[in-house]
């Protein structure tokens, strides 16, 4: 049972180290009665759970009252038979009250994981169902963070948060109620030393709270440092920029800031734990020396005295926990309602409910009379999940001008242009990673706004020019293009991508784990398993943004090679700014400021000696 009086240091100390700001913050309306849902399931366990907590809150109160009788009714009267009872009681108590920790416990992983795992994968799946142009606003560790951070501070609303409030509140008038029937006179001299220990605690809880932000904030710093730092991207960029010993420095000096603030912070819960037991033991000496003399001058008797001593162990915890529970409250509906915000944001790209499959047979894609603009910040993401937010000055400039053209089965689209003219941007129309803002796009006839999402990726793929490849092994990295392939088929994608014989010739082979973002290969390697991926998915368009862009002249022929496979039989638009390689192509768009200004053949359209063989004279001619 000392147990029990012991954890509210430990409660009181972890309420006092919230941040206190939150209380400031405003909740969105409805926000409450949307916890609610969340709870609804659980809420047969969570009855339980709180029925065993005030259970043990009682018990907490029944052992002083036990030690009180087996003082004053069995030891001073030498009643032998009444002490063995009573300590009897006092044992089985004590295993009540384990088995109580235990299903406590219980329910409290069962309700707490139980509803972390349903807000982690709702949200999981909502952010899975966002636009481009929200992940090239958030900043991946605020994401993180929601599926971190804040749901694990939501999940605390329905297990640590709501057992506290109960917890101490049944203990609180368990403990008044008892001590007021035991002594009125010694419960008021011993809450008249309250304030002495409330109001410095207060004073340390608003520091601490201070502390503790600027501790949060300083262990981001070195944290953003670390993951800029260890990442392959960034490693490269310091190895071949960086300075180590700046380096060491720079990061020492971030880490010593959070050391000094973590030793402020150990002092500030130090001089709270042993203020608490000052305060505790001048109560406990004030409770003995004024009970001591009322029970010499026969006034009530020494059990009496002992169980009051007791039981003023157990008032100070939940009073400071209770002096902050709106703190603690706050805490958990704010992290609740940061994860209403995200769940909150509409995709822009969404499957209507009448949305048909993309109709069977060669693809014939239509571009009829296409104006976009890429949407604005407020329509896609969140200021609180973007590293830097800055509020947009104005409407986005359009980026397609009334685009139309016509890429009939099996031809090979060829879009060429300076850079910032538009070109990818009409292919990311097609796979529909954007919807226009008028016009439409058609495949076989079908508005891509009125297909369903699985049937625009099963029929359109792409490649493109910086190929990512997930920190897993080739095998699993192709097997997402299609997780029944066999490894037979695997095998024949690879030799159709050119790349069979260097994955053969590799320890592991298909088991190879190629790294972060694929860094253990060169260029070429990506492109060609980024190829085979394509190959496995076999879609009947292929869109290809600038896929050999950046590849030497011996990888860029392996992997116009692979190309050729990979472009047989298929409707394909290609984005290419070395214009050699799209000679046989169809047909040439090129696109200036968001306008098809030519299209044709590679020979016509130099003879025209316009746009494109201005294109053509600048890129050959030096």
């Amino acid at each position: 049972m000392a147990m029990m009086g012991g954890g509210y240091g430990f409660e009181a100390m972890r309420s006092l180290r919230r941040d206190s700001s939150v209380t400031s913050e405003r909740l969105a309306p409805g926000t409450v009665r949307r916890i609610a849902g969340y709870a609804r399931p659980f809420r047969w366990q969570i009855t339980a759970f709180l029925a065993l907590v005030v259970v043990g809150s009682v018990i907490a109160v029944a052992n002083p009252l036990l030690m009180k009788a087996i003082i004053d009714d069995g030891i001073i009267p030498k009643r032998t038979g009444v002490v063995v009872w009573l300590a009897v009681a006092i044992a089985a108590l004590a295993v009540v009250d384990a088995g109580l920790t235990l299903a406590q416990r219980w329910y409290s992983a069962r309700i707490g994981e139980g509803l972390i795992y349903n807000l982690r994968t709702e949200v999981f799946d909502h952010v899975q169902r966002m636009p481009v142009a929200f992940f090239m606003r958030a900043q991946t560790g605020a994401l993180v963070s929601r599926l971190n951070s804040d749901v694990i501070g939501a999940q605390r609303a329905l297990t640590s948060t709501l057992s506290s409030v109960v917890s101490n509140v049944v203990s609180l008038v368990m403990v008044l109620g008892a001590m007021l029937v035991l002594s009125w006179q010694i419960t008021l001299v011993a809450l008249v030393l309250v304030p002495i220990f409330i109001i410095p605690a207060k004073w340390v809880g608003r520091r601490m709270s201070a502390l503790t932000r600027e501790q949060l904030q300083l262990d981001a710093e070195m944290s953003s440092v670390m993951t800029e730092r260890f990442n392959v991207a960034g490693a490269m960029v310091a190895k071949l920029y960086g300075r180590p010993a700046d380096e060491a420095v720079h990061f020492g000096e971030r880490a010593g800031r959070v050391r000094d603030v973590g030793v402020t912070v150990g002092m500030y819960g130090t001089v709270f734990r042993v203020a608490l037991g000052l305060v505790a033991a001048l109560a406990t000496a004030l409770v003995y020396g004024l009970g001591g003399m009322f029970a010499v001058s026969g006034a009530f008797e020494l059990g009496t005295l002992v169980a009051l001593a007791s039981l003023l162990m157990r008032l100070y915890g939940p009073l400071t926990s209770l002096s902050n529970v709106h703190v603690d409250v706050m805490t958990a509906l704010v992290s609740f309602d940061r994860v209403f915000e995200v769940l909150d944001l509409k995709p822009m790209v969404a499957e209507r409910p009448d949305a048909r499959p993309v109709p069977d047979g060669p693809v014939e894609i239509e571009f009829d009379d296409v104006r976009f603009h890429y949407p604005e910040a407020s329509e896609v993401s969140l200021a609180s999940l973007e590293s830097v937010a800055r509020p947009d000055t104005g409407p986005s400039q359009e980026v397609l001008k009334g685009v139309s053209f016509t890429a009939r089965p099996g031809e090979l689209v060829a879009l060429v242009g300076h850079s910032g003219a538009g070109k990818t941007t009409t292919t990311s129309l097609v796979s529909r990673l954007y919807d226009v803002n008028e016009g439409a796009v058609r495949i076989n006839g079908l508005d891509v706004r009125d297909a369903t999402l699985d049937s625009i990726r099963d029929t359109v793929g792409v490649v493109m020019q910086d190929a990512h490849l997930f920190h897993d092994t080739i095998g699993a990295n192709l097997r997402y293009a299609r997780p029944e392939a066999t490894d037979e088929e695997i095998w024949d994608a690879l030799r159709a991508a050119q790349i069979a014989d260097l994955v053969k010739g590799l320890p592991e082979e298909l088991e190879t784990v190629v790294g972060d973002r694929g860094y253990r290969l060169s260029g070429g390697e990506k492109q060609r398993v980024a190829l085979a991926r394509l190959l496995l998915k076999a879609p009947r368009v292929v869109v290809l943004d600038e896929a050999t862009a950046h590849l030497d002249s011996e990888s860029e022929a392996a992997v116009q090679q692979a190309l050729k496979t990979a472009l047989r039989g298929r409707t394909s638009l290609v984005i290419a700014h070395r214009l050699s390689t799209i000679r046989e192509a169809d047909t040439i768009l090129v696109i200036e400021d968001g306008r098809v200004v030519e299209h044709g053949r590679h020979e016509e359209l130099l003879r025209r000696d316009g746009a494109y063989a201005e294109l053509y004279r600048t890129q050959f001619t030096g």
